[in-house]
């Protein structure tokens, strides 16, 4: 969708498909009509919009289009095997899996000078923008860290830790004000770390902001998590600092974490049951989409997931009088099923 116009873009896929898989279609929801159709000759895994760009994903290549009518042809780049549809699409740049596993490529919309991340030495498995277009976070198939790129000079600012286990990472999301970072893994789980980078304010400062800010407070939220900071301190105490040991313990972790559902019971990821997924004609992998993060501002998040039992969750960011900050689910809504 782009932004809050009234163009969508579709793809088909699924049992019954509305549309073909290789197509592209811009929907005007204003005029209840496609407006732009795209025909590619394999299936598309994603397409990204901007007020003058559409950036398609195909399994082993990216296409960058002018949004007019008909669309005209930018560029086009070939990937490494694609099957997320990973891309970013900026206001100045377009990001997207370099010929290499783990690599990324960062291409300059108004100039085409191409530069090259070497972000992982595994595959990549998702990768988000900031709303600026400043910093680029990624994560492999292995879904322990995150690492957060500069997009001016392609280095690297930071690296985030998950969790020690392998996971995958279902999204990655970077909210409104450039300063925070959600993510959600198939550990049935939404993490919140704080983005350091120069632009961003104290801890001490955005502590105060979010609790002058946000409306919520816990009585409405389902099981608040809380940190208490967002040091390492906090996390492993002083073997933090300790030299020689492994470097999990020295590591930056969220500050706050949540569960989310990611099946087809809303409460499964409370109790910690799952029910086994059955294939999906048509949609990359055989499995809906679960966890897709979507910021509404700088407190507010929803975590979507498709299926045939779709429903939304929202979360919300607290500021406790204790300095200790928060994540808690403050609802949930099916779309789709009973």
């Amino acid at each position: 969708m782009l932004g809050r116009a009234n163009y969508v873009s579709l793809v088909g896929g699924g049992k019954n498909p509305r549309f073909p898989t290789n197509k592209v279609i811009i929907w005007d929801d204003a005029k209840q009509l496609v407006v732009v159709t795209l025909e590619f000759r394999s299936q598309v895994f994603q397409a990204r919009l901007s007020r003058s760009q559409i950036l398609v994903a195909l399994l082993n290549s990216v296409s960058l289009y002018a949004f007019s009518s008909p669309p005209k042809k930018v560029s086009s780049f070939e990937t490494a095997d694609n099957p997320s549809g990973l891309c970013c699409l900026g206001s100045k740049i377009v990001a997207f899996p370099g010929r290499t596993p783990g690599q990324v490529q960062i291409v300059e919309i108004g100039t085409g000078n191409v530069s090259i991340i070497p972000a992982h030495g595994s595959p990549l498995k998702a990768m988000s923008l900031s709303p600026n277009g400043e910093i680029l976070a990624t994560a492999s198939e292995t879904g322990t860290l995150i690492r957060l790129f500069s997009t001016t000079n392609c280095a690297r600012i930071s690296e985030l830790r998950r969790g020690v286990d392998p996971a995958a990472i279902l999204s990655l999301a970077i909210s409104p004000s450039n300063t925070l970072l959600a993510v959600t893994s198939d550990k049935s789980t939404l993490h919140i770390f704080d983005l350091p980078h120069s632009n961003r304010p104290t801890s001490a400062t955005a502590s105060r902001a979010i609790r002058s800010s946000s409306p919520y407070s816990t009585s409405s939220i389902d099981n608040p998590s809380t940190s208490a900071s967002t040091t390492n301190r906090t996390k492993w105490g002083i073997l933090s600092s300790i030299p020689l040991l492994p470097r999990l313990f020295s590591d930056v972790y969220s500050f706050a974490s949540a569960p989310i559902a990611i099946d087809d019971d809303p409460h499964a990821a409370l109790r910690g049951t799952a029910k086994p997924a059955v294939p999906i004609p048509g949609i990359p992998g055989g499995k809906a989409k679960k966890g897709v993060i979507g910021w509404l501002d700088d407190w507010t998040l929803v975590v979507v997931g498709a299926g045939r039992d779709g429903r939304w969750e929202k979360f919300v960011l607290g500021q406790g009088e204790d300095e200790r900050r928060w994540v808690g689910r403050q609802g949930w809504k099916r779309y789709l099923g009973g």
